[in-house]
């Protein structure tokens, strides 16, 4: 599972904007798409231990 959300998340981060076709100039979407995937993180290491 934990590899699906990795790789899931790196399909997004690099070609999410191309897929969605989303503008993203600022980088606003991937840094929202980091600290979400960082949060999960954080939160199954929580839940899990």
């Amino acid at each position: 599972m934990v590899a699906i959300a990795a790789m899931m998340f790196v399909a997004l981060f690099g070609w999410g904007a191309d897929y969605f076709h989303w503008t993203d100039p600022t980088g606003k979407v991937q840094l929202a798409l980091f600290t979400s995937f960082i949060l999960g993180i954080i939160c199954g290491y929580k839940t899990r231990s």
